[in-house]
């Protein structure tokens, strides 16, 4: 059973109590204004999602964690909880200041801020920049990114990483652009990899 400390549970029920305001409001939108209005929606990882990710590091004993596409912060604060068991750090990268700064209030009111480094620019600058090597990646950008992503960070993956890429599954029109990642993946010939039908669906990779 997980236990988590007071100030986590107190955020992670704020961020649950968004999520159900903004799916009434989402449902209710047309089509055209979910596109145009989706960076103002959490579309987080969920809870599910959360305590997999955050036992997996905790198991494998991940200390270098990066995360490619921060958002509002939701996954983040698995993924720090997580390192601040391992003794590890969460690199964080978002492109967006006004999320970050929203995810940086939250992390701080979990009391996590020491175990999070927040990148904000071009993810792809960001992870070709990066110096350090990883252990733990968790992939969850706009689709279109995926392949590239993976890319950059390939090289940077210590010998028995884990990659997570999420949205594998659902929503469906992005099939295409993770069809391209999984190819890539593929092609490489160096990962263990399956597909978790939880959440929106997760492929979970270790790098032989």
């Amino acid at each position: 059973m997980l236990k988590l400390e007071s100030e986590m549970k107190t955020v992670l029920n704020h961020y649950h109590q968004r999520m159900e305001d903004e799916v009434q409001l989402f449902n209710q939108l047309p089509e055209e204004e979910k596109i145009g209005r989706k960076d103002d929606f959490l579309l987080p990882i969920g809870f599910e999602i959360g305590v997999f990710l955050n036992n997996m590091i905790k198991s494998a004993k991940s200390k270098t964690i990066l995360e490619i596409g921060t958002a509002y912060g939701y996954s983040t604060i698995w993924l720090a909880e997580a390192a601040k068991a391992t003794g590890g750090k969460v690199i964080t990268l978002e492109i967006s200041q006004e999320k970050v700064n929203y995810a940086k209030d939250k992390i701080g009111e979990a009391e996590l801020s020491d175990y999070v480094e927040f990148r904000v620019g071009n993810a792809l600058e960001s992870i070709k920049n990066a110096t350090e090597t990883f252990d733990f990646v968790l992939l969850d950008i706009w689709k279109e990114l995926y392949t590239p992503c993976f890319e950059l960070f390939f090289p940077k993956l210590n010998i028995g990483a884990w990659v997570a890429a999420d949205n594998i599954i659902h929503p469906p029109h992005h099939k295409n652009e993770t069809d391209k990642y999984l190819i890539a993946l593929k092609q490489t010939n160096a990962f263990d990899s399956v597909l978790l039908p939880i959440g929106s669906g997760i492929e979970l990779s270790q790098l032989k």
